[in-house]
C-alpha cells in the first residue's frame, strides 16, 4: 500500500499544475494535524476548519479557508462544502450544552443557499434556538471574507447516550 502511494504521490508532484499540487498540499497538512492529534475528525483537518465555541454565550464560530479542493466546477465553494461547514458548527454547538455521556446527532438540516461562496474563507456563526432534554433546535450562517452572507441555516439535532 505505501508504494502504491509513494507512486501516486511522486505522480502527482511531477505532473500536477500548480492547483492541484496546492490541493493535493491543502490535504496532506489536515492529514497532519490528525497525525499530530491537534484536531479529532478527518473533516477538521480537509478543510482546515478553527473553531471557537462560546459555552456562555451558546455560539459556534468556525472558519474554513477556501482553496481549489472545495470548490465546484464553477470554480466557487460546493453547496456540500457548506452543508458539512454548518452542520459542523451547529451539532458542536448543540453537543457543547450537553453533560457528559451524552452526544447529539443530526436529525434534521434545513438550508437556503443565498449567494456563491468566493473569496479567501468562508465563515459560519451557530446560535442555540431552544437546547431541551431530547433535541436542540440550532441556526447557522455562512458568510464570505467580504460579509456577503453564502446560506443560512436551521437544524433540529437529536441527543443520545454515548
Amino acid at each position: 500500500m505505501k508504494d502504491h502511494l509513494r507512486q501516486l504521490f511522486n505522480k502527482c508532484i511531477e505532473q500536477g499544475s500548480d492547483e492541484e499540487i496546492r490541493a493535493l498540499g491543502h490535504v496532506l497538512e489536515g492529514i497532519e494535524k490528525k497525525i499530530d492529534k491537534t484536531i479529532l475528525q478527518y473533516v477538521d483537518g480537509l478543510l482546515h476548519m478553527d473553531r471557537v465555541i462560546d459555552k456562555e454565550k451558546k455560539t459556534c464560530v468556525i472558519t474554513i479557508p477556501i482553496n481549489p479542493l472545495i470548490n465546484n466546477s464553477l470554480d466557487i465553494v460546493h453547496g456540500g462544502i457548506t452543508a458539512t461547514l454548518l452542520d459542523t458548527a451547529m451539532g458542536s454547538l448543540a453537543i457543547s450544552g450537553l453533560p457528559d455521556g451524552y452526544t447529539a446527532v443530526t436529525s434534521q438540516l434545513n438550508i437556503h443557499y443565498i449567494a456563491p461562496g468566493i473569496g479567501d474563507s468562508l465563515c459560519c456563526k451557530a446560535e442555540v434556538i431552544h437546547q431541551g432534554s431530547k433535541t436542540s433546535v440550532i441556526s447557522g450562517e455562512v458568510y464570505r471574507n467580504d460579509g456577503k452572507k453564502v446560506a443560512y441555516a436551521t437544524g433540529t439535532f437529536f441527543t443520545i447516550q454515548k
